[in-house]
């Protein structure tokens, strides 16, 4: 009976310790998710004049902000927001903080129905060094940020690759069609000297515009003493404006 009772003893005391591994387990998880994790309280984080919330994870943030797993092109002012503050390289944010992940399977959020597609490790790791570019570079991908331009904005629900490219239709959608952008970018002193009206007909936009490298005018490989500047860009005259 003695032994029998002592064994009895032991399991308890190991389903205890399992039970109280798995509330820390639980607990580091909610930690690990909650912003008070790395930030003081809510009313750190909250923008002026935003109404007293009791959240303290990304998930009661998406109670009012509800996210869109549609790709739609429109702004996006608190997913940008958020990305922008968490997304720089020197972030100590992880992406699995709010984000849930099953490599080749799915990327969601927290608590959210939804995928944005089914990344493997590779793809997220360029994923990271992307919206670390958007976040902070010089490049049109971050000029697009901070218009409140989300990653789906231009590429919808397909993530990004390394040879990736944005048909001009989705570049349109936003900054209207190509007679309009001429004449937004119209030189009444050189009328033939317009990048969106050229004697090479349509081109792709991306020729010149470059979302996370360095945009070039293509113009400039012919006629290098045209002084023509690109958002994005270096915007290095060589040559005189003639």
């Amino acid at each position: 009976m003695r032994r029998r009772f002592w064994l009895l003893l032991v399991v308890a005391a190991f389903l205890a310790l399992g039970a109280a591994g798995q509330q820390a387990a639980a607990a580091a998880k909610v930690a690990k998710s909650s912003c008070f994790a790395c930030h003081g309280g809510v009313k750190t984080v909250l923008p002026k004049g935003h109404p007293d919330v009791k959240a303290r994870d990304i998930a009661s943030c998406l109670s009012c902000h509800a996210p869109d797993f549609s790709g739609k092109v429109e702004p996006k002012p608190f997913s940008v927001s958020i990305h922008r503050a968490h997304g720089r390289a020197q972030s100590k944010a992880d992406c699995l903080t709010c984000h849930t992940w099953m490599p080749k399977k799915s990327f969601g959020l927290l608590k959210q129905k939804g995928s944005w597609g089914a990344p493997s490790n590779e793809d997220l790791v360029l994923l990271k060094k992307m919206v670390n570019s958007w976040t902070s570079s010089t490049y049109l991908d971050s000029l697009h940020a901070k218009a409140n331009v989300t990653c789906a904005g231009c590429h919808g629900k397909q993530l990004p690759k390394d040879d990736f490219t944005v048909e001009n239709a989705r570049c349109l959608d936003c900054h209207g069609s190509l007679e309009k952008l001429a004449e937004k970018t119209a030189n009444p002193d050189f009328p033939k000297r317009n990048p969106h009206k050229s004697h090479l007909g349509d081109v792709d936009c991306t020729v010149c515009h470059k979302a996370h490298r360095e945009s070039k005018v293509y113009c400039l490989g012919c006629h290098s003493q045209f002084n023509m500047k690109i958002a994005g860009g270096s915007n290095k005259i060589e040559g005189s404006a003639k």
